[in-house]
């Protein structure tokens, strides 16, 4: 991501896809948290990343939220 005049913007990410998207690992709710661009999982403790509007729903590549 760049933030130089006249590059393109991230793609931004489309809230709606928050109706069908699951957590892998608890199969529950996904929170959007714009600031961070992240999809975060309270049930299981993770934040799944969010790459140019794409989420990344890699356990992997998840982060472990603290506390």
């Amino acid at each position: 991501m760049s933030d130089a005049p006249g590059a393109p913007a991230a793609a931004a990410f489309d809230r709606h896809m928050l109706e069908f998207l699951v957590c892998p690992v608890t199969r529950g709710p996904l929170v959007y948290d714009a600031g961070r661009q992240e999809l975060v999982s309270k049930g299981a403790g993770l934040a799944y990343p969010i790459h140019d509007g794409i989420p990344v729903m890699l356990i992997d590549e998840a982060r472990k939220l603290d506390g």
